[in-house]
């Protein structure tokens, strides 16, 4: 019998107190007030250097469409000979808007 109640005692001993467990969730949500503040700001400068890779590539393909064809690029040309996508040239008219300069390669 004594050795029962001494195993009951033990056993009640391991448990988490609720402090314990506030404690811990102030330490989590902490954590996560620090973090995701961050994660969004990385996920806008993804977002900036995609649309900037997209913008060098469009220009890219103006330049070259100007080497082969000896004439002046523009994004329907780039589009009808199939060097851009229309998401391309999407993505390179809602970049020049955005940050508003003149784009290199015309309409």
């Amino acid at each position: 019998m004594k050795k029962l109640m001494i195993k009951l005692k033990k056993a009640k001993a391991q448990a988490f107190t609720l402090v314990e467990m506030l404690v811990v969730l102030l330490i989590i949500s902490v954590l996560l007030l620090l973090f995701v503040p961050n994660l969004t700001k990385q996920k806008d400068a993804v977002d900036d250097k995609g649309k900037t890779a997209v913008v060098k590539v469009v220009e890219s393909q103006a330049e070259l469409y100007r080497l082969d064809k000896n004439d002046d690029a523009s994004l329907s040309k780039l589009q009808a000979d199939g060097r851009i996508t229309a998401e391309q040239a999407k993505a390179y008219k809602d970049y020049h808007a955005k940050q508003k300069t003149s784009q290199t390669v015309a309409d």
